[in-house]
């Protein structure tokens, strides 16, 4: 909902609010805040907050080191697991110089730009996220252990689903924030859970991945239980990943509806886009070692193609009709920063509707099944960190739409990874450690 600053400091007033959090995400989309009391609200809203810019990695450097935060009034959420007597409220920022002027490294901003593009053109992206997750056990001092909550399947109920009241309570304090989720059931791997939620524009879309993210970690810990979003936590079960379902609205017209198999040109035109693109921008969806120990595995998929309902596809296009019509794609994981991601997708989009993109004839064939003959002519997807950061590099895409400071920073960074990955003995170990929790 749009609120106004006025309204909201009334709201803060009326509803007994004592503490204010002010949240922002790094580079890797790794949820940071900074608490203010409520006095201080008409402040941050007229100047904004200061923080120290050069203790976030990837952000200032110490002789430059003060970025302010400015509260998105839009994005007011009462934190309902905190007490509702002097209540907490959470407020999604933006990030700015002391000048005013943006922060480039600022991915809300990013994907603000690229919506107001895509709108520039008459269209609307809606988003809604499909998304996985593991709970595990804590040992008896209360740390993490890789003990699954249970040893159910896909869709399975209690008592077998030992997961469903935990479920529940997530899904009921999402909707008490606003968020809306349309669907939760148990997932193939044991302990494994996935919530999918109703679409909304992107970077509504973007902040409910980040309010989810930490929702499911608080619900979990208020269980006795270890929330991890790794993509690969257990060796031998599936993986979990974030399928991010797109569709583009014109005149309150979804144009992904299809008419059987035919669809819309700009409609097939941005699929084409995302697949032509898809290989240099992975390393953004997939952003770690363990990312690669999913793809290709356990219906997460390997190669470049797309089909209507084969979920063995890199981009599917659901059995659904009218507004809810759609592409999804199933590589990425919630290892990525959203707001990276959904900026990428839709550039990538963009280009492909802008160059009238032509998308390739469907691959209707079962790539979990195929014989080597039918998949030595296709076109893979990155095998690992290396191979997605080697097209990376290379890419002039990446250099036209990522500010500079992002793409030079996120390059070393993710060179410095793999160099530690390639080294360590113990690699699995090393996952383990990196990865675990603070996914």
């Amino acid at each position: 909902m749009k609120y106004k600053a006025s309204e909201i400091l009334q709201f803060v007033e009326e509803n007994d609010v004592k503490f204010i959090r002010l949240a922002f995400c790094d580079v890797y989309g790794h949820q940071k805040n900074i608490a203010i009391m409520p006095d201080e609200l008409p402040r941050a809203f007229e100047t904004g907050i200061s923080f120290a810019a050069s203790a976030v990695e990837g952000f200032m450097n110490v002789k430059e080191s003060d970025l302010f935060l400015i509260p998105d009034p839009s994005t007011l959420t009462v934190l309902p697991w905190r007490p509702s007597h002097g209540r907490v409220v959470r407020f999604f920022c933006d990030i700015r110089h002391p000048d005013g002027t943006p922060f480039a490294g600022d991915g809300r901003q990013l994907l603000k730009q690229a919506v107001a593009e895509l709108n520039a053109l008459g269209l609307t992206c809606q988003v809604g996220t499909e998304c996985e997750f593991y709970l595990f056990e804590l040992d008896e001092k209360g740390n993490p252990t890789s003990i699954p909550q249970d040893r159910a399947g896909y869709c399975d109920i209690a008592p077998l689903d030992r997961g469903e009241n935990v479920r529940r309570e997530i899904c009921l304090t999402l909707e008490e924030m606003g968020i809306k989720p349309e669907s939760s059931h148990h997932e193939h791997g044991p302990g494994q859970n996935e919530v999918d939620f109703r679409y909304s524009d992107a970077l509504t879309a973007a902040d409910n991945v980040i309010h989810f993210e930490s929702v499911v970690k608080t619900i979990a810990n208020r269980n006795g239980l270890c929330a991890s979003f790794m993509p690969k936590p257990l060796a031998d079960a599936w993986g979990s990943g974030l399928h991010i379902n797109l569709s583009l609205f014109r005149d309150g017209v979804n144009i992904f509806r299809t008419d059987g198999y035919s669809h819309n040109q700009e409609a097939e035109s941005f699929i084409a886009g995302i697949l032509d693109r898809i290989c240099e921008i992975t390393l953004f969806l997939n952003p770690i070692t363990n990312s690669y120990r999913r793809l290709g595995n356990s219906e997460a998929p390997g190669y470049i193609s797309w089909s209507h309902q084969n979920r063995s596809q890199l981009i599917r296009i659901p059995a659904t009709v009218g507004e809810r019509s759609r592409m999804e794609l199933r590589s990425p994981d919630l290892a990525c920063n959203p707001y990276l991601a959904f900026t990428l997708l839709i550039k990538a989009g963009l280009e492909g509707i802008r160059e009238h993109k032509k998308l390739p004839a469907p691959l209707n064939l079962d790539l979990f099944t195929a014989s080597e003959e039918e998949l030595q002519t296709l076109q893979k997807l990155p095998r690992s960190l290396k191979e997605a950061l080697d097209a990376a590099v290379k890419s002039t895409f990446l250099q036209q739409v990522m500010p500079e400071k992002i793409r030079s920073f996120y390059l070393k960074a993710k060179k410095e990874q793999w160099k530690q990955f390639k080294e360590a003995e113990d690699k699995q170990e090393l996952e383990h450690r990196l990865y675990f929790i603070q996914v």
